[in-house]
Formats: C-alpha cells, sequence, structure tokens
C-alpha cells in the first residue's frame, strides 16, 4: 500500500498532467481559430472547408473534428471571441466626465474604434449584422451572438436615454449611429473612402458631435422635446 505522501504525489502529479494537456489542447484550438481566421478572410465562410483550415494549421481535417462539429462551429467560435472583445473594449471606455453626452460620445468611439482597427473583426460580424447567419448555426446561438452585438452598442442607447430621449426614441438614435458608423468603417476598409477624399474617423466624430448638439437642451428645448432630441419623430 502506498503511503498518503505517496498518493497525494501521485494526484498531484495527475493533475499537474491533465493542466499540462490542457494547455496543449487549448494551443492546438487556437491556432485553428487563428487559421481559420485567414481563411474566412479571404474565402468568406462559404467559400472556407475544413480542408483548408486544416491546411493552414497545419493539421489533418480529422484532427480539426476533435475541436469543432463544422466549420459553422468554427466561425461561431471566432465571432463570440471578437464580440467578447468588442465588449470589453466598450466596457473600458470612460470619459473624463459623467455627463451623458460624454459617455455617449466615449461608447461610440469604443466601438467604431474597435472596428475600424481590426477589419478581420468587421467582417466577421457583418454576417451577424445582415442576419446571414451561416448554415449550422442553431437559433440559439445566433441569438446569443447577436446579444453580445447588442449588449456593445446599449451603453450609448443608455445614454442617449439619459439625455432625456424615450427608449423608442433612444433605440432609433442609436441605430442611426450605428448605420452611420458602420458606413463609414465600410468605406474604409474597401477603400472607397479615398474617393471623397475624407476621414472616417473625423466624419464620424462630426455626427456624434451633431448629435450630441442636436438632443443636448437649448433654445429653451429640452431634449425630450418633439422635433429636438429625436429626428425621426416628424
Amino acid at each position: 500500500m502506498p503511503s498518503e505522501a505517496e498518493a497525494e504525489a501521485a494526484r498531484e502529479q495527475q493533475r499537474q498532467r491533465q493542466l499540462r494537456q490542457a494547455a496543449q489542447s487549448d494551443s492546438r484550438r487556437a491556432l485553428v481559430l487563428e487559421a481559420a481566421r485567414s481563411v474566412f478572410a479571404e474565402k468568406g465562410v462559404e467559400g472556407a472547408s475544413i480542408r483548408e483550415i486544416a491546411k493552414r494549421a497545419a493539421y489533418t481535417p480529422g484532427a480539426i473534428y476533435s475541436y469543432f462539429e463544422s466549420k459553422e462551429a468554427i466561425y461561431a467560435a471566432l465571432l463570440a471571441e471578437s464580440l467578447e472583445r468588442l465588449n470589453q473594449e466598450v466596457a473600458a471606455a470612460k470619459p473624463p466626465k459623467p455627463q451623458p453626452q460624454a459617455v455617449l460620445a466615449a461608447k461610440a468611439q469604443a466601438w467604431f474604434g474597435f472596428y475600424a482597427r481590426n477589419p478581420r473583426d468587421l467582417d466577421l460580424g457583418f454576417y451577424l449584422v445582415q442576419g446571414l447567419a451561416p448554415r449550422g448555426l442553431t437559433s440559439e446561438l445566433n441569438q446569443q451572438l447577436n446579444s453580445r452585438l447588442h449588449d456593445a452598442l446599449h451603453p450609448c442607447e443608455q445614454a442617449l436615454q439619459a439625455m432625456g430621449l424615450s427608449p423608442e426614441a433612444a433605440l432609433r438614435e442609436n441605430t442611426a449611429l450605428f448605420a452611420h458608423g458602420v458606413g463609414l468603417l465600410l468605406l474604409q476598409h474597401t477603400g472607397r473612402i479615398r474617393m471623397f477624399g475624407q476621414s472616417p474617423d473625423a466624419l464620424f466624430q462630426a455626427y456624434v458631435d451633431q448629435l450630441v448638439a442636436r438632443l443636448s437642451p437649448g433654445d429653451g428645448a429640452s431634449a425630450g422635446e418633439p422635433g429636438q432630441a429625436d429626428l425621426f419623430g416628424g
């Protein structure tokens, strides 16, 4: 019979072995995801294949299937990771002053800056934004991914409500803000912005500044009054 000390040493060796195996598995999984990211960027989800992803990762297709059941599952994992980083960046954006106008500007610049610096993440996200979910994603998973995108945009919506807008008006303004920003990002990442000789960063900043000015109380009107706060209210 082994002594208690010997048994404890054996258990510790087993724990260390399991930790090493888990770390190795995580490293291999990360390598698969990085290979898939480059394949999706070049070929899109529809044009990508497990075989090509395996080739980029220097694995066999069978080895890929030990981590992911399909290329759609790989896409979902990549998008989920991207959305988590997006949310972290938005959460970390702290304005120097706590006023809702400053919060709106800081949070909007956070998500815009994230996608401006990470065009591949914008490519991934647009399968979600456009509603073109790849075949193989369950409705539950698609809803979870959409929810995480909304989480990143929600602080702007909250700031708009704090400026006096109703929930409905805040949602409309936030939707318009997101649409404007995404349009500029697409122009930037496709190079089409050059034909206008404009800076997407400056144009987005100008939109945010104009939004804040339009919604802020002035000339004796409150931000919640019809025709002042809500551009779409008629």
